[in-house]
């Protein structure tokens, strides 16, 4: 039995997913104190027990201690079923983060594997589903499994209500090297709306624009969905190469003003293409996982972050794989699978 502590590291529900999801994968039961205990309201939210939930299902887990408020777990994995599954979150939860739990095991699964989830498609502290669709399937395609995504319908905070669908072929994981973006392919940031005024999409727009000095003004356009999708809003600034296409987002909420997303996140996507890396601040943390269970492989990218430092100690501690890290000076950071001591 794997003891966590989850108050350590980055001590959010990162900690809850991926213990989950490596549990799965190894066969390793784990038991999880002080969930959450480096938040502002610790415990369990309702996206984090279906995460849970959801893992259970498809790996036939014995689960005690799973209730929203819960600062403690207990997870007895089985066997992974691939199959048709269903979850929804019932608030503005990610789907995203629900379906980082469970997409890894499903890859590595015998069969194929469909899946429903609704909550949150665009909502704080979680990537959004174009992140999913452009920055991170297409890496995991590279090593061998294909997910393909569709976005149903929309969904943002606080009401949720949004839709993706998935499908998973598994295979191998094959190690890859991912250290160049290769040439640049295309810009664009583009500011949706739903049942919001259509001037905070452009207010957002003009204030990327005013970072992000050197792109195009048709690289900026507004785009309003219907309004039973919303209210919401989020603005997504995309970068493409030839090897990876880098997303940075920011999402409205009540008395956060449009000005502040867009320079947030543009200020976000101006330090990225600065850098020279292959992977931004998000993707680096969701490497690591495939990276690990590949065996091998290596790839650049910015200053590391807490998630990802965090998720390196549980990637290690269940299946014993060390990643090396070069920082240097200038220059972006290399993290490559060095050993795998189990």
């Amino acid at each position: 039995m794997i003891t966590i502590d989850g108050s350590e590291g980055e001590g959010g529900g990162q900690v809850l997913r991926y213990a989950a999801a490596l549990s799965l994968i190894t066969g390793k039961p784990f038991t999880i104190q002080n969930i959450r205990g480096g938040r502002q309201k610790p415990g369990m939210m309702r996206q984090h027990v279906t995460s849970i939930e959801a893992a259970a299902a498809i790996g036939g887990a014995e689960v005690s201690g799973l209730a929203v408020g819960s600062d403690a777990l207990t997870f007895h994995p089985g066997v992974v079923q691939p199959g048709e599954y269903h979850f929804a979150v019932g608030t503005a939860g990610s789907t995203g983060l629900v379906l980082q739990t469970i997409l890894v095991p499903l890859m590595l699964a015998d069969a194929p594997s469909r899946l429903v989830i609704e909550g949150g498609t665009h909502a704080m502290a979680a990537p959004p589903f174009e992140f999913l669709e452009k920055t991170l399937l297409p890496i995991i395609a590279r090593m061998g499994p294909k997910v393909a995504v569709e976005l149903v319908r929309h969904g943002f905070f606080p009401r949720g209500g949004g839709k993706i669908e998935i499908e998973i072929e598994p295979a191998a994981l094959t190690p890859i090297d991912c250290i160049e973006r290769g040439d640049a392919r295309s810009i664009k940031a583009e500011a949706i709306v739903a049942g919001v005024p259509f001037d905070v999409a452009d207010r957002e727009l003009d204030a990327a624009s005013k970072v992000l000095s050197d792109w195009p003004e048709g690289a900026f356009a507004p785009r309003q969905i219907p309004a039973g999708e919303g209210p919401g809003n989020a603005l997504l600034i995309e970068a493409a190469f030839e090897h990876v296409t880098e997303i940075m987002s920011g999402f409205g909420k009540m008395g956060l003003p449009a000005e502040k997303i867009g320079k947030t996140a543009a200020k976000r996507m101006a330090g990225y293409l600065a850098s020279d890396a292959f992977a931004g601040p998000y993707l680096q943390d969701q490497l690591l996982l495939p990276f690990a269970l590949a065996g091998g492989g290596s790839f650049t990218t910015v200053k590391i972050s807490q998630h990802t430092r965090t998720a390196m100690d549980l990637i290690k501690l269940f299946t014993g794989t060390v990643f090396a890290v070069s920082e240097a000076s200038s220059g972006p950071v290399l993290i490559k699978v060095d050993a795998v001591t189990e």
